[in-house]
């Protein structure tokens, strides 16, 4: 189940995009830069002033309770509700990666993260058509997305989307800087 995000869903919300993020990059950085960044993008008062923001919609991804039961051990730490267990979590915006063409009308996709025990089923797929399809609401436009260098898989599920490598840039992690890819989608693409 994929519910848009409240600012009350940001305590939840602050400890699925941690432990993601962890899961994810942990390794990569010392504890005082991962900690550092942690507080800066995902403590609780930062996310509820971006989940009151209408320009950045956030929808949160819930395992239902039957589904649940039936397919994966308990995740560490994890976060339910009475729509069931929340794994997931997927926000957009108006761009503002820093490539020479964005434009303040074109879509970005911001965050799509998925606890790792819940990956490779189609759920990040779906939450990016979900983002996507928002997006597209309006009408056709360019869309956006930054995505680690070394993060071979999420490039693959972008690459399927129809977005392609156009640039990179640095991306900060408290003191350390990350070799980050821009990745878009033109207006008008057919998805493979």
């Amino acid at each position: 189940m994929l519910r848009r995000a409240t600012p009350e869903d940001a305590e939840a919300l602050s400890v699925l995009a941690s432990t993601c993020y962890i899961q994810t990059f942990g390794q990569l950085y010392s504890s005082e830069d991962l900690d550092r960044f942690i507080h800066e993008a995902y403590s609780p008062e930062v996310l509820r002033g971006e989940l009151a923001d209408p320009q950045r919609p956030t929808w949160l991804l819930f395992l239902e309770e039957s589904e649940a039961d039936a397919t994966a051990p308990e995740c560490t730490d994890a976060r339910t509700a009475s729509e069931g267990t929340l794994i997931g979590y997927v926000t957009v915006c108006p761009a503002h990666l820093p490539h020479p063409d964005v434009k303040p009308t074109d879509g970005e996709v911001q965050r799509l993260y998925l606890l790792r025990e819940y990956q490779g089923g189609g759920r990040g797929s779906m939450m990016l058509r979900h983002a996507i399809d928002y997006l597209l609401a309006d009408g056709p436009r360019p869309l956006w997305i930054g995505c680690f260098s070394e993060n071979f898989g999420a490039q693959r599920l972008y690459g399927r989307h129809g977005f392609k490598l156009v640039g990179e840039y640095k991306f900060m992690v408290g003191d350390h800087a990350d070799r980050e890819f821009i990745m878009r989608r033109e207006a008008e693409v057919q998805e493979s």
